[in-house]
């Protein structure tokens, strides 16, 4: 990645985007030595204009920035970095500088357990149910989507609404690891949907 420092006398501004959610947490600006220790610590380091100092985001807080990747634009004046929040971003207590709220917390969870999935998938942990499956083949996995779906339906006709979201739950989870057994994410079912939107 060339960077064009030289631009900025020595700065560059850095976008910071939710790599989940992809709203735009915050912008900061870095120097080559902020640029190298963010690189290199995989956590959001800045130059600190007001300070004349490298400062990292969350060094008095404890609300990092762990970066997942770094783009830079067309121009390579520009950084866009997605990172993992780990609390509040703004120094104010916000989740974003702009006083946003940054996605809903179900679908953050959804995202992330999606993710899980995928490393369960792609290194495979001895105790994990998850694992076991895909281990088991796409029979078994299809199998389970369709006993989940079953007992779901049983359930979607009685009153008890615990163990119709139990089974809910059940389906949903086994219906990600059968996108993730097919080679897919979530996001290529919901651009399917999308195109069907009139």
């Amino acid at each position: 990645m060339k960077i064009d420092f030289a631009k900025g006398n020595g700065l560059v501004p850095a976008i910071i985007q939710d790599a989940i959610t992809n709203k735009v947490l915050m912008l900061g600006f870095m120097n080559e030595e902020a640029f190298q220790k963010t690189q290199n610590e995989r956590c959001i380091t800045f130059f600190s204009r007001t300070k004349n100092r490298l400062w990292t985001k969350g060094e008095e807080s404890g609300n990092y920035l762990n970066v997942v990747s770094m783009h830079i634009d067309c121009d390579n004046d520009t950084l866009l970095i997605k990172v993992n929040p780990v609390g509040a971003v703004c120094h104010t207590g916000a989740e974003t500088c702009w006083n946003e709220k940054n996605g809903k917390d179900e679908l953050r969870f959804l995202l992330e357990l999606e993710q899980t999935i995928e490393i369960r998938k792609n290194s495979p942990a001895q105790d994990s149910y998850t694992s076991k499956l895909f281990a088991e083949g796409i029979n078994k996995v299809a199998q389970k989507v369709g006993e989940e779906a079953i007992e779901m339906v049983i359930e979607s006709k009685d009153s008890n609404n615990d163990l119709f979201l139990n089974e809910s739950a059940d389906l949903l989870f086994h219906y990600l690891i059968l996108i993730q057994a097919k080679g897919f994410k979530l996001q290529d079912v919901i651009a399917k949907l999308e195109a069907r939107k009139k």
